[in-house]
């Protein structure tokens, strides 16, 4: 379990993230057509898991928006935008906002990978979202960064992640 904080109030996950140079765990995630993508959909190619509580407050949606610009800047690199939020929702934003260079899935169905990730949160007024984390996947599947954000409304290191991609 891994103490997080929301505004310097303690919460927690129902684990710890994958560890560097473990294969990471399987998924099914719901994309925004309602069609599930899993970790094999991605063999061959860097995985970016950008992980938050929900896309619509502002340090979730910044994190869409600048990976967003990120991943459109290189080849061979999907960006997954992993949130509890129902689909619906993560197509409206990423479609307003004009952003196509990352995918937005959904954990709606997908209930293993909160707990699978370590990033499930089990207390306080998030319980049952996803912690701010990010999980990048090698061509291989895997695990090559892992960043649990300490403080929810933290930022992650973008440096960190886009360093090993």
């Amino acid at each position: 379990m891994a103490q997080i904080m929301l505004a310097g109030n303690p919460i927690h996950t129902v684990g710890e993230l994958p560890a560097v140079g473990s294969q990471a765990p399987d998924f099914r995630l719901t994309q925004t057509d309602l069609e599930d993508t899993t970790l094999a959909d991605y063999k061959g190619k860097k995985l970016v898991l950008n992980i938050f509580p929900s896309i619509d407050t502002p340090t979730c949606a910044q994190s869409v928006r600048r990976f967003n610009k990120e991943a459109s800047e290189r080849s061979n690199v999907v960006v997954l935008c992993v949130a509890a939020d129902l689909p619906f929702a993560m197509k409206r934003f990423c479609g307003a906002e004009g952003l196509e260079a990352v995918k937005p899935v959904s954990t709606f169905r997908g209930h293993g990978f909160g707990q699978d990730y370590g990033v499930e949160i089990t207390d306080g007024p998030l319980a049952g979202l996803m912690s701010r984390a990010v999980v990048v996947i090698d061509e291989q599947g895997k695990v090559i960064h892992a960043e649990q954000v300490p403080e929810i409304k933290q930022d992650p290191d973008f440096q960190a992640a886009l360093a090993v991609i």
